[in-house]
């Protein structure tokens, strides 16, 4: 009893610190989790559904891969009837085709430079599939090359006689070409063989222009938080022109 004989008055209840309040939001949070049911929805009048029962495994999802451009990393997760996905959280590289030559090629991914979703995707580097990248040109240029006999990406600068006065201080002392410069020999049937190809062949000259800066756009086919693997094919044609347009667009917003 306090002075005077009255009851002292009642303290409130302690508060929790912030850091206990924090920890308990976070463990509400998790236990909602990711869920793919369509209960929570309204009906197509508009009326809303009365939920009668609880959230089920085989409705579960999982939280975005976000697969960035990076050293590859990829984790593997145990999914449902024990199969396994491959969560792709890096990755820097992948088979690309080159659809009119019939031919693919590993490749690095140099750059992300478009996605219909989001700018943001573009700006942290995220590979979704569909993404537009700007990806090697290097290993395409030598198939290209060894196919048909032609050098795709050689800039051809200055006269003809500037031309020979180079190849003379490129050879040696006894007029000779050295081991490292003297070109690969062909005999005059393969030496037609690829005469015949490149006379046939007819290239897109955008895509010529694009081997000119060493760097190719191409499209991701795959899915990388799936299938941990980001492969694609290069963009050609009406396709090529779109993205183009695309690109010129936002450099200029």
């Amino acid at each position: 009893l306090a002075q005077g004989g009255l009851a002292a008055p009642a303290c409130p209840p302690p508060t929790p610190p912030p850091f206990q309040a924090r920890r308990a939001a976070r463990s509400d949070a998790a236990a909602m989790g990711i869920s793919r049911d369509s209960r929570h929805k309204h009906r197509k009048t508009g009326g809303r559904r009365n939920i009668h029962q609880k959230k089920r495994k085989f409705e579960m999802g999982r939280q975005a891969a976000l697969c960035k451009l990076g050293s590859k990393r990829v984790r593997p997760v145990r999914c449902r009837g024990g199969n396994v996905k491959y969560r792709a959280l890096r990755l820097d590289g992948g088979n690309f085709a080159w659809g009119s030559e019939n031919c693919a090629k590993k490749v690095r991914i140099l750059d992300v430079v478009y996605n219909a979703t989001s700018n943001e995707l573009v700006r942290t580097k995220t590979l979704t599939k569909n993404t537009i990248v700007q990806i090697d040109a290097h290993p395409f240029q030598q198939f290209y090359a060894k196919r048909y006999g032609v050098e795709l990406g050689k800039k051809v600068k200055g006269d003809k006689k500037e031309q020979d006065k180079k190849e003379q201080d490129k050879k040696g002392k006894d007029g000779k070409d050295s081991k490292d410069d003297a070109p690969e020999k062909k005999s005059r049937h393969v030496i037609f063989k690829l005469k015949a190809r490149a006379a046939k062949q007819k290239l897109d000259p955008m895509l010529e222009d694009q081997f000119q800066s060493g760097r190719l756009l191409a499209a991701i086919a795959s899915r990388p938080g799936q299938s941990g693997r980001c492969d694609g094919y290069i963009l050609e044609g009406e396709e090529l022109t779109f993205y183009k347009r695309k690109l010129e667009k936002k450099k200029k917003a």
